[in-house]
């Protein structure tokens, strides 16, 4: 299965790096945080990349063609995709640069791709801000298990804040311990069907709203529960 990372957003909350950089670009240690995503999908043996560029696009095609030249073989160069070879002594991957332009919607950037890459299958997909240590391949059975066309990863994040709770302006109780809440959200690393690509109409579409909806609405989304780690980059404070 091929993976797709949005790497398109605005990183507005990462104050000067989120100015001059694509977000998938903060560097988490030594490496961009993409690098960590495509390490979390190569590790389990998913070895091709569609990487959705949009805000501060040539910050990643000039860290693949520029700052790790020497790794990289171009296979394929078009005006809005470039596709290359991968190789160093731990990774060999397929990637694909694909310009889906600024403002376009999270789900206008899938289905640019898709249509210029000519597919017809069913693939991953995940933001390019998050890391899991998720099982990918426990989640494509858990998808086609329950005959779903979406599947995304619910995970539990973190309380950022104590939480009180109060009974007549008195405090009753009162836990500071940042402890996970009891309250699942999106954690992205999604499997979507082929068929979903139809539910996106143009390329303002965000994928979490007409898409995500009309899943739910007819019962074909479905939440593969997650409980280990995960974790979004949001904020400085996140890094």
């Amino acid at each position: 299965m091929k993976v797709f990372i949005l790497c398109g957003g605005f990183g507005t909350r990462l104050n000067d790096e989120g100015k001059i950089k694509a977000k998938p670009m903060v560097k988490i240690g030594k490496e961009p945080i993409l690098m960590h995503i495509i390490k979390i999908f190569y590790q389990q043996n998913f070895k091709e990349f569609i990487f959705c560029l949009g805000y501060k696009s040539e910050t990643v095609i000039d860290y693949f063609l520029k700052e790790n030249r020497k790794k990289i073989k171009i296979i394929k160069k078009s005006n809005n995709n470039i596709k290359f070879n991968y190789v160093s002594n731990k990774l060999n991957f397929i990637g694909n640069l694909i310009l889906t332009g600024k403002k376009t919607g999270t789900g206008g950037r899938l289905l640019k791709s898709y249509k210029l890459l000519n597919l017809k299958e069913d693939f991953l997909m995940t933001y390019g801000d998050g890391l899991s240590n998720v099982n990918i391949k426990k989640l494509i059975k858990f998808h086609y298990k329950n005959k779903a066309e979406v599947t995304l990863t619910a995970v539990r994040p973190n309380q950022r804040y104590g939480v009180l709770k109060l009974i007549n302006n008195k405090v009753k109780y009162f836990d500071n311990s940042n402890k996970k809440t009891d309250v699942y959200i999106n954690g992205g690393f999604f499997v979507i069907s082929k068929n979903a690509i139809e539910k996106i109409k143009n390329e303002k579409i965000y994928w979490e709203k007409e898409p995500l909806t009309y899943y739910l609405k007819i019962k074909k989304l479905y939440a593969f529960k997650h409980e280990g780690f995960w974790k979004s980059l949001d904020t400085l404070k996140d890094k």
